[in-house]
């Protein structure tokens, strides 16, 4: 399943991929057509996604009392590494909904038993409301500001791409309450984990406090707006109808492992909230 908030862009990656082709000379590769294609492309039979610019606030003055709040949620979180907290956050970089939803959902599930669902979460995206904030702030992640480890690599792409907002906090936030919608009987355990995924970018230090804030706005925003799109509706009751069916006979999520994840999530984060 490819991540919601980790995907290129998808102007970009046409791009790039005609480029190379031109280079090369060669035919149209499939996957560039797919790019445009409606029925596996990013959702665009509905409105215009929503502004971000416009529904987000600006990210912190430095100085200011919110940009010393972020400072203090960095430094204070930096005292998890090394525990199960910061384990966590660290798989959480990886961005398969099937294993982090895994607990709250409880079922294990990948993109071969549920088809439906996976394409809808591969079509479902954020990053039409997060890229244009992100490249118009272009606000440095905290751990370029303050000192202290982080929990992934320290990557020239990660320290190019901007704080704020959160694309992961955003994406987490989308998918969590997409999978509300299709099992409301989970949805205080799957929202609850949506939120901590969230977290866990703080956690990590790849982003600051008040980013996976603006993430989780961000999130509900373009969520809120994919409900505009005939073709995302189609693709919820898709999933919902095979949902249903895989609720029966799939296997329930690991118990130790979700044992271990909740001990994880019942650790205190020092300077939050």
């Amino acid at each position: 399943m490819k991540s919601t908030y980790k995907r290129m862009n998808p102007a970009v990656f046409r791009a790039l991929a005609v480029a190379l082709l031109l280079v090369a000379g060669g035919g149209a590769p499939a996957d560039v057509a797919r790019m445009d294609d409606p029925a596996t492309g990013p959702y665009r039979d509905g409105p215009p996604p929503p502004d971000g610019l416009a529904i987000l606030p600006p990210p912190p003055v430095p100085g200011s009392a919110r940009d010393r709040a972020d400072k203090a949620a960095f430094l204070a979180t930096r005292q998890l590494a090394g525990t199960p907290r910061w384990r966590l956050a660290s798989e959480d970089v990886d961005s398969d909904a099937f294993a982090h939803f895994a607990c709250a959902l409880d079922l294990q599930l990948d993109s071969r038993t549920v088809p439906a669902l996976t394409h809808l979460l591969d079509r479902a995206g954020t990053a039409a409301v997060v890229d244009p904030v992100k490249r118009h702030y272009h606000r440095p992640r905290p751990y370029l500001r303050w000192r202290g480890p982080i929990c992934q690599p320290r990557t020239a792409h990660l320290a190019q791409n901007g704080d704020y907002p959160s694309g992961h906090a955003a994406g987490g936030w989308m998918e969590s309450a997409i999978l509300a919608e299709l099992a409301p009987d989970r949805a205080t355990w799957l929202l609850a984990r949506g939120r901590a995924f969230g977290e866990s970018r703080m956690i990590c230090g790849a982003h600051s406090r008040s980013a996976v804030e603006a993430g989780w706005l961000a999130g509900g925003a373009a969520l809120a707006a994919l409900h505009g799109s005939p073709a995302f509706r189609a693709d919820m009751e898709a999933a919902r109808r095979e949902l249903v069916v895989l609720r029966r006979s799939a296997p329930r999520a690991d118990p130790a492992r979700c044992a271990t994840e909740r001990a994880a999530l019942g650790q205190s984060i020092p300077g939050y909230p």
